[in-house]
């Protein structure tokens, strides 16, 4: 007897029937209707999208196990979902989404041992009072390996990603710390590795965190006085995962409270994962000892997508999202923006956006007046050392002398005038620019601002510097 969709949904549901009460078969269940099966994936039609999100949400690892048992190891379902148009076209509107095979992670319990000064070990992540040591691993399952494409930009860091996901702990790769600029993927790779790491070993307990809300929790502890129960639950992970690590930078308690983790972490065998913007080489104002300890493990680069890459992204974006797309339009939108995957997929949820909300058809047209706000918007991306070039360069000396301790009046001027910039144009802390231009402290920072918006309103010539400037960087 040949395989149909018919045959295979049936075999199907008699499985799940077995495994679930009878109203919930009847109610969700039973509407489905088999479409076509085309190699290892059978499409299924759905009443609506709630239909949809119902199924993928609660019964995923059911129709997973269903399905494998009828397809094998490489099954997959896809949901076909048609709705009726009620704009003058008879047509029904159909949208195809792929199953994520993915529930939402589970809460992780943590073991904490009698011995024990403190049996009650407060986790900084309940409100105070209730004693729970169930922790949630704060990962995002949607953020995962199978849409984390692999292109020549990424290929060090994804394959050292899988490495660590196989074998947590057991790699030389401890830590590992991915950086690159911004959206290329830092976050996601980290999710994507916890992620995996709890398919694979779900006894494990991972944490996902990033260094701001660690440095929230820290300085509550030092309010609380609850610093060494701070220490002793994260000395009780797995497997740490810290985003946006560089933003400890100036932070000595904080720093020095996660030396002591780290080295504990790491003795024992168990995995940290770091993300940052920028390499241990480059980062400021980060403690000797703590950035030889991240040089340990391996340090991967995101770097931008190539074309090749960045079309892939797009097509897995559409085809995730059950949208078809004209080759034409993803082409011209790789093409047109090359250093952020961020707004690489924002420019094309931005098109079927204007698509479905205003009923237009996605043309060419459509695809470059939205593809040139997105490229608008890089340029007025600036970081703290090109301002520092540029207004070295309007005043024609280096940047090791804008960042020196000379008080002549002209290189004061300019370093005060790199400090107004790097406020206006970068999201950087004060004391992230002070530390950038010379070493300088968040006062001597604030202290430039008011003095350039001072000398604005004063001086003829320094508000000609500053007008000069402002069209070098819009």
């Amino acid at each position: 007897m040949s395989v149909t969709a018919d045959s295979v949904w049936k075999n199907c549901l008699s499985f799940i029937q077995d495994n679930i009460q009878p109203q919930a078969f009847k109610t969700w269940f039973l509407p489905i209707k088999p479409v076509r099966l085309t190699e290892n994936a059978l499409s299924i039609e759905v009443p609506s999208k709630f239909f949809y999100e119902w199924l993928e949400e609660h019964y995923v690892k059911l129709l997973k196990v269903a399905l494998t048992k009828e397809l094998g190891e490489n099954a997959k379902l896809i949901y076909i979902i048609k709705m009726e148009n009620k704009y003058g076209n008879s047509e029904s509107i159909t949208e195809k989404i792929p199953s994520s095979n993915r529930s939402a992670m589970a809460p992780q319990e943590l073991d904490v041992p009698v011995t024990s000064k403190d049996p009650e070990l407060k986790n900084p992540f309940v409100i105070p009072g209730i004693r729970n040591i169930k922790i949630e691993s704060q990962l995002n399952p949607n953020y995962n390996f199978e849409n984390f494409l692999e292109g020549d930009s990424n290929r060090l860091a994804r394959s050292a990603g899988m490495a660590v996901a196989n074998k947590p702990g057991g790699t030389s790769f401890n830590p590992l710390l991915v950086y690159g600029g911004v959206g290329l993927g830092k976050t996601h790779l980290a999710h994507a590795i916890g992620v995996e790491i709890k398919d694979k070993y779900p006894e494990k307990t991972v944490l996902y965190i990033s260094a701001e809300k660690f440095t929230q929790q820290y300085i509550e502890s030092v309010k609380k006085n609850t610093r060494n129960d701070f220490i002793h639950f994260y000395q009780l992970i797995d497997v740490l995962i810290i985003d946006d690590v560089q933003f400890l930078s100036g932070k000595s308690g904080t720093q020095d409270v996660f030396f002591h983790i780290f080295n504990h972490l790491h003795q024992n065998g168990k995995q940290v994962i770091l993300t940052s913007d920028k390499a241990p080489v480059d980062m400021q104002d980060i403690e000797q000892r703590l950035l030889s300890r991240f040089k340990w493990g391996l340090s991967a680069e995101l770097q931008v997508p190539n074309y090749e890459t960045r079309v892939s992204i797009l097509k897995n974006k559409l085809y995730r999202d059950g949208v078809e797309m004209p080759d034409a339009i993803v082409d011209h939108v790789a093409k047109n923006i090359k250093t952020n995957i961020r707004e690489l997929e924002g420019a094309i949820i931005s098109l079927i956006a204007q698509s479905s909300f205003n009923k237009r058809e996605v043309t060419l047209e459509l695809a470059e007046s939205i593809v040139e706000k997105f490229v608008k918007n890089t340029k007025r991306e600036v970081s703290i050392d090109y301002i520092q070039k540029v207004v070295s360069d309007y005043f024609d000396m280096d940047v090791a002398t804008l960042q020196s301790k000379t008080r002549k009046r002209h290189i004061v001027q300019a370093r005060q005038l790199a400090m107004f910039f790097s406020k206006k144009y970068t999201k950087a802390s004060l004391a992230s620019i002070g530390s950038q231009i010379g070493k300088r402290d968040h006062a001597t920072v604030l202290h430039a601002c008011k003095t350039v918006d001072n000398l604005a309103e004063t001086d003829k010539q320094f508000r000609k510097y500053i007008e000069d400037l402002n069209k070098k960087f819009t």
